[in-house]
């Protein structure tokens, strides 16, 4: 079966802004086989289905504010229902005490019971400060520990940015994985897939390993190309890893 590849549309969020549906055309050309939302710009969903329909485009997941969870989850599964979504994804949190991460993770216990309820998929996107410690515990091990029915979407850079192993820190989680976010590293900074110093291969190989169904592109900065360029580049590089590793 030929692994599944997505770009996650904050990568272009100013193309998508302006022009959401032509930019996923744009999307599709590229060759991706879906899209990860990060907003949706005023569509309805009917609109965005319909579009993903005549593309022949799927949704790998969209990422919700934590604020829209808490207190519009009923909407937000609704729309994601109608557009043919099966992973919400909680994008970032940070809180300054363990009270406060303490609280946080049971109110996603409670996102994701209903979110579970509904036969949806509910994950969690990490940045590097989920690897600080409450308690001798890494905070993003806390949350995937005290919340059964939370999934993780890890976003291999930010792991490796706090000083992770990647492959060793996923492991554990064979099952608990449908997404994973691969970016490639020059410096402190993001650049398309294939021109960093990350090894994306190992990346792919312990992902394949735990179930991971979609290879989530996502790109924070663009010292070379523009986005657009920038994230074709990274799918034509990522897609020839994909076949070197199906010669081999």
């Amino acid at each position: 079966m030929t692994t599944k590849i997505a770009l996650q549309l904050w990568s272009v969020q100013n193309d998508a802004e302006l022009d959401l549906m032509g930019t996923l055309e744009k999307v599709r050309e590229m060759g991706y086989d879906g899209v990860e939302f990060a907003g949706y710009f005023d569509h309805s969903s009917t609109e965005i289905r319909q579009k993903l329909d005549q593309l022949g485009l799927a949704v790998a997941g969209s990422h919700i504010p934590i604020e829209r969870l808490i207190g519009n989850l009923d909407e937000v599964i609704q729309f994601e229902k109608e557009i043919g979504n099966q992973e919400i994804v909680c994008p970032y949190s940070d809180f300054e005490t363990e009270k406060e991460w303490r609280l946080f993770a049971r109110e996603l216990r409670e996102i994701a019971k209903k979110i579970k309820a509904n036969g949806l998929s509910f994950s969690y996107h990490n940045h590097a400060h989920e690897l600080n410690l409450i308690q001798g515990q890494q905070i993003l091990t806390f949350l995937l520990d005290e919340v059964p029915d939370l999934q993780a979407e890890f976003d291999t850079y930010w792991l490796a940015f706090a000083g992770a192993d990647v492959p060793a820190f996923i492991e554990p989680y064979k099952g608990r994985m449908p997404l994973i976010h691969l970016k490639d590293r020059s410096g402190a900074e993001s650049i398309e897939i294939g021109a960093g110093d990350l090894p994306i291969r190992r990346y792919i190989d312990q992902a394949k390993k735990c179930g991971t169904e979609w290879l989530i592109i996502e790109q924070e900065a663009f010292p070379n190309y523009p986005p657009m360029e920038s994230v074709a580049i990274g799918y034509q590089n990522l897609r020839g890893i994909l076949r070197e590793d199906e010669r081999n």
